[in-house]
């Protein structure tokens, strides 16, 4: 690919995509389909359904760029397309739990992404991992979107709908439930 357009912000992208480029999508797609997939799985559970829902994601972000306002971050407006599409797919199949069996996701999945610069590795750790599933939902996904995600407040703010503070007291009493979790569990928690 070329080091000039790898260089280009989301908005350029988009941009160029607005102005007639529509070849050039495929850095959206290459950009996140790694990042979508890990946390529609997350979500979902079920790897074709996670697959189908990305691939869905992609769908709507092209058909409704339009929609995105150039002035704001990219990353949070697809990542809500997302979420909102795996909710919905929630809703469809009357899932009642949809994130009670992290553990199960395979290691591998999680831990060899190519855009991926920091992790927590404690969170890695397959037995910290299992942890989570003992702490509410709305902890989790926001420990998921900064840890692994490695997304700033602003942006998961804009992606759950929840004003920047409630991200910054949930991410906070998220790791103070999960500490707790591991500790009655037996797992080391750093």
């Amino acid at each position: 690919m070329d080091v000039k357009i790898n260089s280009l912000s989301d908005s350029d992208i988009v941009a160029l995509i607005l102005a007639g480029d529509t070849n050039i999508y495929s850095v959206i797609v290459e950009r996140y389909e790694n990042k979508l997939m890990r946390y529609a799985l997350f979500i979902l559970k079920d790897y074709d359904v996670a697959s189908d829902v990305t691939q869905e994601t992609f769908i709507k972000a092209y058909e409704n760029l339009r929609g995105f306002n150039l002035d704001r971050q990219f990353s949070p407006w697809i990542y809500r397309i997302l979420h909102n599409s795996a909710m919905n797919h929630i809703k469809r199949s009357k899932k009642t739990s949809p994130l009670a069996a992290i553990n199960e996701i395979d290691d591998n999945f999680l831990i060899n992404f190519k855009h991926d610069k920091v992790l927590d590795r404690s969170i890695l750790n397959r037995s910290v991992r299992s942890c989570l599933g003992g702490i509410d939902v709305k902890y989790r996904e926001v420990l998921m979107l900064n840890f692994f995600d490695c997304l700033k407040y602003d942006e998961i703010s804009d992606i759950l709908h929840i004003p920047k503070s409630t991200v910054g007291v949930r991410l906070r009493r998220g790791k103070i439930m999960l500490k707790r979790v591991c500790q009655l569990k037996g797992v080391k928690y750093e």
